[in-house]
């Protein structure tokens, strides 16, 4: 027999940036454990539909872990209970029968709330339109083996793109600090030769948008790499440093 779970939930509602939000509190019955937190999602907005009431709104797209859009912060957590996982890879066999489940949007000046739990996220565009790409013509394109570049670099650079810009190490942070997302979107250019050229550009430019865009210092804690569902790590960090502080000594 199939195990299922009686929760109820505490899910933050607000109807827009400049309102007042609360939390409001549902029961969800017979919630197979099988099932991801977004089935459990589309379980009570079914549910509250049919009892004539306004669903949440929460924000989704691949489901595969990919397009980083299902942001939660969850108990506390961002994408809750579970390491290197996005919400919707999230499954309900990471909590119990009976349990309270606390829900909320991210919590960040950066990230202000559309409506429930979906945050506007387009700082992330900006910070990535001010350098985030390579923009001189490189060509056409190359052999794989024509530009050697060593494996640690390559395999260093692939690491830093799997960031697929979900927020959560905004959401860690004490200071909402965007660092580990530039740092790694900085990093995969920056161990590539393509991205050599414009790379003091690139990093005084990332680096200035993020700071006027409301985001917060480095808190040097860690929490950031913990929470990221990609595990990018804070190397990065100081890579990023590194790079800024070579493009303003040249300066």
């Amino acid at each position: 027999m199939e195990k299922t779970l009686n929760l109820t939930l505490k899910v933050w509602k607000q109807n827009g940036p400049r309102e007042k939000g609360r939390f409001e509190t549902y029961k969800v019955s017979n919630i197979s454990v099988d099932s991801s937190f977004l089935e459990m999602m589309d379980i009570l907005n079914e549910q509250l539909i049919n009892e004539g009431k306004e669903p949440v709104a929460f924000d989704h797209d691949c489901r595969e872990g990919i397009c980083g859009m299902c942001s939660l912060y969850i108990n506390g957590r961002p994408h809750g209970p579970d390491d290197d996982v996005t919400t919707c890879q999230l499954h309900m066999r990471k909590f119990k029968d009976g349990e309270t489940i606390i829900i909320e949007p991210w919590r960040s000046a950066g990230f202000p709330v559309i409506k429930d739990l979906i945050v506007d996220r387009t700082a992330f565009d900006k910070i990535i339109a001010a350098g985030g790409y390579v923009s001189v013509n490189t060509g056409g394109v190359p052999d794989a083996n024509a530009l050697p570049i060593p494996k640690p670099d390559a395999d260093e650079a692939m690491d830093a793109a799997s960031c697929i810009g979900c927020g959560a190490c905004v959401a860690a942070c004490k200071n909402g600090s965007a660092m580990l997302f530039v740092s790694a979107k900085v990093s995969q250019l920056a161990l590539l030769p393509q991205g050599r050229v414009e790379a003091a550009r690139r990093a005084k430019n990332m680096v200035a948008r993020m700071d006027e865009l409301g985001f917060g210092n480095c808190t040097n804690t860690g929490a950031c790499e913990v929470e990221c569902p990609k595990g990018i790590s804070l190397s990065n960090i100081s890579r990023l440093n590194r790079e800024f502080l070579t493009a303003k000594i040249k300066d």
